[in-house]
């Protein structure tokens, strides 16, 4: 009798399973339609079943408390419920089941890359206020995967995230290019349309890579081995983040802004303070800056407002505190975010105001970012704080010390945040990075092309549609043709399309110069409907901007014909800028240029004989050139056989 209750309680003390489905298929998910879909999970039981609606699909036993079962390929529609039930055979018993509901058939996408596929509807609010107060789309959903890595290993599960719909509960969360791009497929097929968001900002294209396409680059899986540890994961945090908060804590200390009276407090006499225009950088910080300055500047209000006003600030390099009348209405931590802040009644007053801010340098240029908005007001009457404004220095100290992002090391992100998708099928992948790999160009067509076919390979579909968003326009513009390494990385994206079944976004048009974070991503999603359209729905629609064919010489000029140019090329601008030719000894000139039908023919009188030839070849080029559909054509540097 001892010996049976000794293996009751021995079965007692086993750790227990209970039912579980893999967290994509959750609550409202969209599921590939035309499929099967593989229903995962794990569960201490024996026997699963699963209905569909009520019909019963299937059962299957587990092993090992792992269950799988398939769902059966479906057209497009909904909604459906799912229900798993799970029988104990010694026991007899049946648990609750686990029930899924709201689920539809359509086509699924997975949007992957860095923070411009990241990036919300919240924050292109500003320039489409309708796209996010009006939304209303409950058939387009997002599966945004949680922000983790793992380099020892790869994940089977998401550890959560949840379908949301594009509805005004949720749109201001989702992808704003994947929301743009599956809207238009949504309007134009009427099938449902998910999104499978895995984006993360700053992440280069070896954090999304496996470790046996990285073989060629044992850095990399250094770098990501190194961190499989534990250990230096939780050291190298420790460090970093106790030298951080020393560092802040010190200026902090430094700061005397926040001595004695505060420079944030209204009444203080600012008078002995220099004088600055805004936007526009601190005086000599070219040279680099670390340390906290601080500004002010009075606004009058002729009657105290009924309402909230809101402080616009641009952008703002590094960090910042704003204040209004002494009331700290907002601060950002990091320089790309645009500032708005929200300025309640109870801090504003009839006559004047003080608006103070407090700025963090970690020692670089430091400064107010031109082109950017910046006023107090609402939508009715705005305030332009342009212009004169009084600052001062008050601390200066080293620069910020370092942070290793364990999350962007290499292998990370494919093992925690793509792994866990690759066994549900797809319609495509959109991918949207290169930011971070722009100083160091060279590999990225090797890098990109092995990763495209790897997850082709994970994902057992061979000729999976691949869309690569080409970097946009930033940065400053020059005069005079010079190289590009952000040129050279949007060369290596667009020979990434030598693989079949991809597609190259050219964006070089609707970018910002100041801003690496672009807000017309309406464009960029409508630019990569087309692609899908042509790639996965076959619709007969052009889909690429003008492509060299072929370059030949007529003495001094350079004859480049195009194609996808049906009913010739089109200029939006004189193209003064746009094409530069270099002979023998390598210098570049501009071109004048001259469009005939499908060809542009390029002289320059300082280039007898030319041997290369660019076009848009620079960080923020003069990129004008388009065919008849409206779709610009990519950048190129060519060398010409004469």
């Amino acid at each position: 009798m001892r010996i049976g209750y000794l293996f009751l309680a021995l079965l007692c003390s086993l750790p227990t399973q209970a039912l579980t489905l893999n967290r994509l298929i959750s609550d409202g998910a969209v599921l590939q339609r035309h499929h099967n879909i593989p229903l995962t999970g794990t569960t201490d039981a024996t026997t699963v079943k699963v209905w569909l609606n009520n019909s019963l699909i299937g059962e299957t036993t587990a092993h090992d408390q792992q269950w799988s079962i398939s769902l059966p390929a479906h057209e497009a529609g909904g909604p459906y419920t799912l229900k798993i039930e799970a029988e104990h055979e010694a026991a007899n018993e049946t648990e609750a089941p686990l029930i899924i509901q709201d689920v539809y058939f359509g086509d699924v996408y997975l949007a992957s890359g860095q923070s411009n596929m990241e990036l919300p509807m919240a924050r292109v609010q500003e320039a489409y206020p309708d796209d996010v107060n009006y939304a209303n789309y409950p058939l387009i959903r997002e599966f945004t995967v949680p922000d983790e890595y793992r380099f020892d290993g790869e994940n089977q599960q998401y550890s959560s995230g949840q379908w949301l719909s594009a509805t005004p509960a949720h749109i201001a969360r989702l992808s704003a290019v994947a929301y743009y791009f599956a809207r238009e497929l949504h309007l134009s097929g009427g099938v449902p349309v998910g999104i499978v968001n895995a984006s993360l900002g700053g992440s280069p294209i070896e954090a999304w890579m496996a470790r046996e396409i990285l073989t060629d680059y044992p850095d990399d899986i250094a770098a990501g081995d190194y961190f499989a540890n534990p250990s230096n994961v939780e050291a190298t945090q420790q460090q970093e983040q106790a030298a951080q908060q020393a560092w802040y804590a010190a200026l902090n200390e430094q700061d005397k802004g926040l001595t004695g009276t505060p420079w944030y407090t209204p009444a203080l006499n600012d008078k002995d303070w220099q004088s600055l225009s805004l936007p526009g950088d601190l005086p000599g910080s070219e040279a680099g800056f670390a340390g906290v300055w601080w500004l002010r500047k009075h606004v009058f209000l002729a009657e105290l407002p009924t309402e909230p006003l809101t402080l616009r600030l641009g952008r703002i390099v590094d960090a910042d505190e704003a204040y209004v009348n002494g009331h700290k209405v907002g601060n950002t931590t990091y320089q790309y975010p645009p500032r708005s802040y929200t300025v309640p009644v109870s801090a504003l007053q009839k006559g004047d105001n003080v608006i103070a801010l407090r700025v963090i340098s970690n020692g670089g240029s430091t400064g107010f970012v031109p082109d950017k908005r910046y006023y107090l007001g609402n939508d009715k009457a705005r305030i332009s704080l342009q212009g004169d404004w009084k600052y001062k220095v008050a601390a200066k100290t080293s620069n910020t010390p370092s942070t290793t992002f364990i999350r962007w090391k290499p292998m990370g992100l494919f093992n925690a945040m793509i792994a866990p998708a690759t066994q549900f099928p797809i319609s495509g992948v959109l991918w949207y990075q290169g930011e971070s790999n722009a100083s160091r160009p060279a590999d990225y067509r090797d890098k990109l092309t092995a990763m495209i076919s790897h997850w082709r390979a994970r994902w057992q579909q061979p000729q999976l549609p691949f869309f690569i968003v080409q970097l946009t326009n930033f940065m400053q513009r020059y005069a005079v043709p010079t190289d590009s390494s952000w040129a050279q990385l949007r060369d290596q994206q667009y020979k990434s399309t030598e693989l079949g079944n991809t597609a190259l976004i050219v964006t070089l048009d609707i970018g910002e110069w100041n801003d690496i974070h672009p807000v017309n991503k309406k464009e960029v999603g409508h630019r990569l409907a087309l692609a899908a359209k042509k790639l996965v729905y076959q619709h007969q629609v052009t889909y690429t901007g003008p492509e060299v064919d072929g370059i030949s010489t007529d003495g001094s000029a350079v004859i480049i014909s195009f194609s996808s140019a049906e009913g010739g090329l089109h200029a939006n601008t004189s193209l003064r800028n746009s094409f530069a030719i270099a002979g023998e000894d390598g210098k570049f000139y501009w071109a004048n240029a001259r469009l005939s039908g499908d060809k542009v023919i390029l002289q320059h009188p300082d280039v007898p004989q030319p041997v290369k030839v660019r076009y848009a070849w620079a960080d923020n080029p003069a990129a004008g050139l388009y065919n008849r559909a409206g779709l610009p054509a990519p950048p190129f540097e060519h060398s010409i056989n004469r």
